[in-house]
């Protein structure tokens, strides 16, 4: 056989172990899966995950909108976020006949306004932002608010989350707005409200706010659900107050972008965590509310029942879900910007 026959013959027989392993890239919330998923999803599917992580909405959509909608197959927006992204071309549509478990999802947390039919995204978890206490350093009783965290004795003691539409929510609320409001003057009131209470500010934190108050650096400040949750596992001291002038609720969700290399695999890994058991472990795990039907009877009664991971309806009718802002999100960057510039 001549050497360029046997060459290419060689070459064909080891083509299969050229090839490039299957794959699916992930770009997702720090600490916003439980540990062993990826493993297990790998072990079953063969499919190996490249997974990185981000701090907050805004770092996530600047680097994809950089990318033009590559790098990544999978990302994690919040609801406003989504419906800015597919107004972008920033995501690719879901094939919801790849999704055998879509009908464990909530029809309440489906078809929303951020992204009608859910063409786009799949509910991932949802929570809510509120007040977390120290009660070994401060009376939780005292605090019943958004407002308490304004006071001057707690000047250079609060933690905020480094959250755009968090904080906005919070004053917005303190306010007496929704706080998914458009109107530019109360945008600009509650940015001047926020400047009344950085001096009170200690840290931003977004990779893991619960660590600060399980570390004794902080006893008063914002935090999500599901890192209080987190937190008084291992401290009960740590108490998580739903403020009277309204939580702010969100959900999370599942899309891939517009750019992704491996839709495919994509599709398989979300309707991988679509799976009951495996949404059951992230609410055990992360202390999130799961969008999942399916996998809410799988969990403890401890856990139906708390109310941290599950708000009783009156919390849920008080509180008001994030939503798209459209034209005005510019108006909330720039406060932001200033805000963090110390301006």
């Amino acid at each position: 056989m001549p050497i360029r026959s046997l060459l290419a013959s060689l070459l064909l027989v080891a083509s299969p172990l050229l090839q490039a392993a299957e794959k699916v890239v992930i770009y997702n919330w720090t600490e916003y899966i439980p540990d062993g998923v990826l493993e297990d999803f790998t072990a079953e599917t063969g499919i190996e995950v490249d997974y990185s992580t981000y701090d907050n909405n805004e770092t996530m959509y600047a680097k994809l909108k950089l990318q033009q909608g590559k790098g990544y197959d999978i990302v994690v927006p919040s609801a406003y976020m989504v419906s800015k992204m597919r107004e972008e071309g920033l995501l690719h549509p879901i094939d919801k006949t790849k999704l055998s478990h879509f009908g464990n999802l909530d029809p309440k947390l489906l078809d929303k306004p951020f992204d009608p039919g859910n063409g786009y995204s799949i509910p991932y978890m949802w929570g809510s932002t509120g007040i977390a206490v120290n009660a070994a350093a401060i009376d939780p009783a005292s605090i019943t608010g958004w407002a308490d965290l304004w006071e001057p004795k707690w000047k250079g003691k609060l933690l905020l989350t480094d959250d755009l539409r968090g904080i906005f929510d919070m004053a917005l609320k303190k306010n007496g707005f929704s706080s998914n409001s458009t109107n530019p003057e109360e945008i600009k009131v509650a940015y001047q409200d926020l400047q009344k209470l950085m001096p009170n500010v200690r840290v931003f934190n977004a990779d893991a706010p619960r660590e600060p108050f399980l570390a004794g650096d902080v006893n008063l400040g914002m935090i999500w659900s599901g890192e209080a949750s987190q937190a008084q596992k291992e401290n009960k001291d740590i108490h998580y107050i739903y403020p009277k002038e309204g939580a702010s609720l969100w959900v999370d969700n599942l899309a891939i972008t517009a750019g992704a290399e491996n839709v495919d695999n994509a599709h398989k890994f979300i309707d991988y965590m679509l799976r009951p058991k495996v949404a059951k472990q992230m609410v055990e795990k992360l202390g999130y509310s799961t969008p999942n039907t399916a996998a809410r009877v799988l969990v403890s009664e401890a856990i139906r029942n708390d109310p941290i991971i599950f708000p009783p309806a009156e919390i849920l009718e008080k509180g008001e879900f994030q939503l798209d802002v459209g034209a005005a999100l510019k108006l909330y960057n720039d406060y932001w910007e200033k805000l963090k510039a110390g301006h």
